[in-house]
């Protein structure tokens, strides 16, 4: 099975959710064109009070669709944008990825996997219960988060639903995926 672009999404106002589009444009260094969280510094109103000169790790949001149908197996009914990714999904494991991955997204757009997504308590308003679906302990104690991985864009384009997906994994030795 080949990896695709299911939705994409974006929001000019602060709001939890995203609403889906035909198109989105990858801006290098910027993030998703006319998004609210689109910066070369943080955007995410958490990060911008600790320090607002950090740069932004996080122009850009993925999500697997797998998710999705992980999340109603225990009663939750989530669709592409619910959870304010940019971009969704379909045939890749981007949980496993390493740090550096380069996604390549349609023809032209390339964004560099920076980290997981850090789930917050925005999640349960959405859904009550649905934070404890997408971060859990394992029995050592290990946090595992699965909200998603976090980007920047490294060559602008666009991007709509159905455009291949294609991981360039970076050198070794791989670095694993840590909270940005």
């Amino acid at each position: 099975m080949s990896a695709v672009v299911t939705a994409v999404s974006s929001n000019g106002t602060y709001s939890f959710t995203k609403p889906n589009r035909d198109s989105i444009t990858l801006l290098a260094g910027l993030g998703v064109a006319g998004d609210v969280h689109a910066g070369v510094t943080v955007k995410h109103r958490s990060r911008v009070a600790q320090d607002p000169t950090q740069p932004n790790l996080r122009q850009v949001h993925l999500i697997h669709e797998e998710l999705f149908d992980e999340v109603a197996r225990a009663g939750f009914a989530v669709s592409p944008g619910d959870l304010g990714e940019n971009i969704t999904t379909s045939g890749i494991d981007l949980l496993a990825l390493p740090t550096g991955t380069l996604l390549h997204l349609g023809a032209e757009a390339v964004v560099e996997v920076t980290g997981l997504r850090n789930p917050c308590r925005q999640i349960d308003a959405f859904q009550p219960g649905l934070l404890k679906q997408v971060l859990r302990r394992e029995e050592d104690g290990t946090l595992v988060r699965k909200a998603g991985v976090m980007g920047v864009v490294v060559r602008g384009g666009e991007v709509r639903p159905g455009d291949t997906v294609r991981a360039e994994l970076p050198e070794g030795p791989h670095r694993p995926l840590e909270r940005v």
